[in-house]
């Protein structure tokens, strides 16, 4: 049995902890099957528990941008602990963070840490309703901006309406302040503004849609709601706590030249850390207390030994620019070789790619650029693959609803071995 020891962890947790799981996509439900327990890390591999080294393309779902235990991250956060596990203070070092990266990502000036992806949304939309003294937010359709009550929320009869609970314990009364739209549709978010004038904050948006598989916006769409924002008077967030330090230094808002009014980061800004961020111009971000009236405070922000790994490696990257080229590269690599390899198997296919962020989606269509195709995709034989791979030790996301993240760890044998297990795959 490939994965015995896994197995019998997995029991056990079953009945301690609530599905076995502390985040859901991790008990395997979407692929079947039981989900593998890691014991370590290093480089581009993850191990478990019964010894088999696979590929890693989760990367900890981003983070782990230059590899699994650095040893430049690695010794920095084993010297910054020698001084202390956490002060609840105020450090030298989050101010030294907070320099580096309002230096790099374009049009911010303050950043406040947090201690997670979720929580820098939830404090970003915050924030906008303080700024704007309006109630309502737009978000669209697959995008994933957290488990905060504001964020878990469907569509109802159509993608433009008001969005119903997607989860019990969120009220109507909060449903009814999000407003969905259909991603990449210029004509929902303008609807919605027309329905609802002077009340919408902020539209939040993923720039480049992770939690759906990888969509890209469409050409004109991230421009036209930056537009929209501007007539309307509303905000625009950018959730790159996906896309932050990976895309680019400064993140989409770099690589495609797409300002937002707010930012919020996770994944690659804590090095692997539970580590989360929100950031925006001055007059913005002087709306949050102490300095005005809108709260937002974390007893274990800023906590020293996350800034430390943070720190550590968005310096690693900021002094090696050309990561990004070969990362870029090897994400390149693997969709047109795997997308070759299915042409010639005559499965059915189509790969989603932007940067090192990428998707593959079984399916005719020849596009997928919203959630509603990615639904119409072959979600069976995705299970068949995902398993297939991890059978041959390459280790992707369990869902098709997931990205691939790839880590500068992974060189040609790595690839090499990922394009033999594609090749060996049956639909």
């Amino acid at each position: 049995m490939l994965y015995q020891r896994s197995s019998a962890l997995f029991k056990d947790a079953q009945e301690y902890i609530p599905g076995g799981v502390n985040s859901p996509v991790r008990a395997f439900k979407s692929v079947g099957g039981t989900p593998i327990f890691i014991q370590k890390a290093e480089g581009a591999y993850i191990y478990d528990e019964d010894g088999r080294a696979y590929v890693d393309y989760i990367n900890s779902w981003g983070p782990m941008i230059i590899g699994h235990t650095d040893p430049r991250v690695l010794n920095a956060t084993v010297e910054q602990m020698k001084n202390g596990f956490s002060f609840g203070t105020p450090t030298e070092l989050e101010t030294e963070i907070a320099k580096l990266i309002t230096s790099v990502v374009p049009n911010i000036d303050m950043v406040r840490m947090v201690n997670s992806g979720t929580e820098a949304c939830m404090s970003a939309i915050r924030l906008a309703r303080g700024y704007t003294n309006r109630d309502k937010i737009i978000k669209f359709e697959g995008c994933y901006h957290g488990h905060s009550d504001s964020f878990l929320i469907k569509a109802g009869s159509g993608a433009a309406t008001f969005g119903n609970p997607n989860s019990p314990g969120v009220t109507q009364g909060t449903a009814k302040d999000t407003l969905l739209a259909e991603y990449n549709n210029l004509e929902d978010v303008k609807t919605l503004f027309e329905q609802n004038k002077d009340e919408i904050a902020a539209i939040i948006v993923e720039p480049i849609a992770g939690n759906m598989g990888c969509i890209v916006p469409q050409e004109g769409f991230l421009e036209g709601l930056r537009q929209i924002c501007n007539e309307n008077g509303a905000l625009l967030i950018f959730d790159e706590v996906m896309t932050g330090f990976r895309q680019a230094m400064g993140g989409t808002q770099e690589r495609l030249n797409i300002n937002a009014d707010i930012v919020t980061f996770g994944k690659v800004i804590g090095g692997g850390f539970p580590v989360g961020a929100f950031a925006a111009r001055r007059e913005i971000m002087s709306h949050l207390a102490p300095l005005g009236p809108v709260y937002q405070a974390g007893t274990l922000s800023g906590n020293p030994i996350a800034m430390r790994a943070g720190f550590t490696t968005l310096n690693i990257i900021n002094n090696d620019r050309a990561l990004f080229n070969r990362i870029d590269q090897v994400t390149e690599t693997l969709d047109i070789e795997i997308a070759k390899i299915f042409e010639e198997k005559g499965i059915p296919a189509h790969i989603n790619r932007l940067g090192s962020m990428m998707s593959v989606f079984f399916t005719e269509q020849t596009e997928i650029n919203n959630f509603t195709a990615v639904t119409k995709c072959n979600h069976e034989r995705f299970n068949k693959f995902f398993h297939h791979l991890l059978t041959n030790e390459v280790y992707i996301a369990p869902s098709g609803y997931e990205t691939w993240f790839i880590s500068d760890a992974i060189k040609d044998a790595e690839i090499n071995k990922t394009l033999d297990a594609v090749k060996s795959f049956e639909a």
